[in-house]
């Protein structure tokens, strides 16, 4: 399956890493307006370079394409490439609106494309045995969830582009760092009624927020609380998620919530449970997350079904931030949107 990747910033070199390293999957072509940043591709990974994205599309010899673009970007490549018929993979956030990330799934629906966004914390080894643990039932009736992002992204990071922290093409913390996290509290807890927040920008000469506090009501009546920064001085403090049931209470933590701090289970004897943290702690990231989400895309080609991670997803948590952003706003509280 050949896979071309628009947009050769940052993130560009995880993807074609994940690419070369996923079984059934080859790293064809990269694609941006900017000649110079096609280069290294060019280079370590011997493949070609479009700086037409039309051109690129109406190369018969790619399958997939992965927009690693500005997040302000994404919607209308995502259409052209679904109409052009090729299947996508997304960065994280989908979209920025409600909108653009309706427009990518309708687009991808009615051209018979596979779409996945990439919200690759699921696949961290911590994740999949607490969801584990929670579809069979162990953590019991939830009472509330905790979600915590206490980073540093100082203001080199934000000046690296002009399009950085702006609101028009990426947005702030929660929709650039915290969006992760939101993510695994909808798969975890499930869908959010409400929510209301407070933000601001206290330390990054930024457009959007650099810090935002929220609470949220889930569906189910469980409850919730989100913190989010990137002003923590001087580096990446911790990254963590709470859960709390009837019949366990769980902590995920470490400066990237790769590690049980905290696992009480009724229906796990101590034995067990050391057993559980020690094999997370043995291999806490696992394959990488990304390396997850290329080879379900091949195979969600392969026996035509829906990517673990779906449009549908990217935009439940693109709703959620939506709405914190509109409680901060407004300073009311915010139905969510489905």
């Amino acid at each position: 399956m050949n896979f071309a990747i628009v947009g050769c910033g940052h993130i560009a070199k995880k993807h074609a890493d994940a690419i070369q390293a996923a079984e059934g999957a080859t790293l064809f072509a990269v694609c941006d307006t900017v000649s110079e940043k096609m280069e290294p591709f060019v280079i370590d990974y011997g493949v070609e370079a479009f700086d037409d994205f039309s051109k690129l599309l109406a190369n018969d010899n790619v399958d997939v394409i992965n927009i690693c673009t500005p997040s302000g970007f994404h919607g209308d490549l995502a259409v052209q490439a679904a109409a052009a018929g090729k299947h996508i993979v997304v960065e994280k956030p989908i979209a920025l609106t409600l909108e653009d990330s309706q427009r990518i799934i309708d687009a991808c629906k009615e051209n018979n494309v596979k779409l996945s966004v990439v919200h690759p914390n699921r696949f961290r080894p911590v994740m999949m045995e607490i969801k584990e643990l929670m579809n069979q039932g162990k953590i019991g009736k939830l009472s509330h969830a905790n979600a915590t992002v206490r980073w540093n992204r100082n203001q080199a990071y934000y000046d690296q582009a002009p399009w950085r922290g702006t609101k028009s093409l990426d947005g702030g913390v929660l929709m650039n760092q915290a969006i992760h996290n939101l993510d695994l509290i909808l798969w975890l807890m499930g869908d959010v009624e409400e929510v209301y927040s407070m933000s601001a920008t206290r330390l990054r000469d930024i457009e959007a927020e650099d810090v935002s506090t929220g609470v949220i009501r889930f569906k189910n009546g469980s409850l919730g609380i989100i913190e989010a920064a990137t002003t923590i001085y001087p580096k990446n403090l911790e990254e963590t998620i709470s859960l709390f049931g009837e019949t366990g209470s769980v902590k995920i933590g470490g400066t990237t919530a790769t590690l049980f701090e905290h696992l009480t289970i009724e229906d796990l004897n101590d034995e067990e449970s050391n057993t559980l943290i020690e094999k997370v702690k043995a291999d806490p990231f696992g394959k990488p997350g990304h390396q997850w989400i290329i080879e379900d895309m091949v195979k969600a080609i392969e026996e035509d079904r829906e990517p673990v991670v779906t449009g549908e997803d990217g935009k439940k948590a693109l709703a959620l931030v939506l709405a914190l952003y509109d409680s901060a706003e407004t300073n009311t509280p915010v139905k969510v949107l489905d």
